[in-house]
């Protein structure tokens, strides 16, 4: 009955780790031999695993990624790829969120950019990074429609917080004169505090032509907010579409 209420007050208290914990350990007569201090030990090691779990897949939930299988372990690395595992390894340490830098991924259709880039930010997760998913052309029609329900600030704001940002397929569609503001302001808010993705079908320097056919001041403060300081990876190769779990 003891043991009972001892549970209870675990799991009041939220600790569900050690109340599964402390119930594995009931059902174990191995644990019988360890000290007082081990079987606490365990407890605390049960509880802590837990809580990461619970951690990553909130963090996963929230990311929203278009490639939710994706992973670091299953990177491509065909040379045909131009995909380094030296550059890969730098990258999955994190030290560039970490220092607020941006990474921008380019290559032609079908080569698995955005499959990398959820891979990424899935393994960013894994370390307790905040990480949110956003296709541009999506993502500039909801700024839009936030501008007439007067929740842009709100929604700029949640952009703000994540520790990465993934634009995917910037240079999609036509870009108007508010979504090259409202992306500036996306950019903006984020600069030199927050690391942000961009994956994009267009060379880098064709950027500022997309950016700035009609409003070059912007386009020229976007460029510089993005490539300013940024590890830039372009992936070769032929296309991978056809299988989306094989667009590694």
């Amino acid at each position: 009955m003891l043991q009972n209420q001892t549970i209870e007050k675990m799991c009041k208290l939220k600790l569900n780790g050690m109340a599964e914990g402390f119930q594995d350990q009931l059902t174990n007569p191995v644990v019988n031999d360890l000290s007082f201090a081990d079987r606490l030990g365990l407890l605390i090691d049960r509880e802590e695993t837990y809580r990461d779990n619970v951690r990553l897949q909130r963090l996963l939930r929230q990311a929203k990624f278009k490639y939710h299988a994706a992973c670091a372990e299953d990177i491509d690395y065909s040379p045909s790829r131009g995909l380094k595992k030296s550059l890969m390894a730098d990258l999955l340490n994190m030290t560039w969120v970490h220092n607020g830098l941006n990474l921008l991924v380019t290559g032609p259709t079908g080569t698995g950019k955005t499959w990398l880039a959820c891979a990424i930010g899935q393994h960013a997760c894994r370390q307790g990074i905040s990480t949110i998913f956003k296709r541009v052309p999506l993502l500039l029609s909801e700024l839009q429609e936030s501008h007439s329900t007067g929740e842009f600030r709100k929604l700029l704001q949640r952009l703000a917080k994540p520790d990465l940002l993934i634009l995917d397929d910037l240079g999609v569609g036509v870009l108007t004169a508010q979504g090259r503001s409202d992306l500036m302001e996306v950019v903006e808010i984020r600069s030199d505090l927050k690391s942000t993705i961009v994956t994009s079908q267009l060379p880098i320097d064709t950027w500022h032509g997309f950016l700035g056919s009609s409003n070059k001041t912007v386009a020229d403060a976007i460029m510089d907010r993005l490539i300013g300081g940024s590890v830039r990876l372009n992936l070769s190769g032929d296309s991978l579409r056809g299988d989306h779990n094989t667009q590694k």
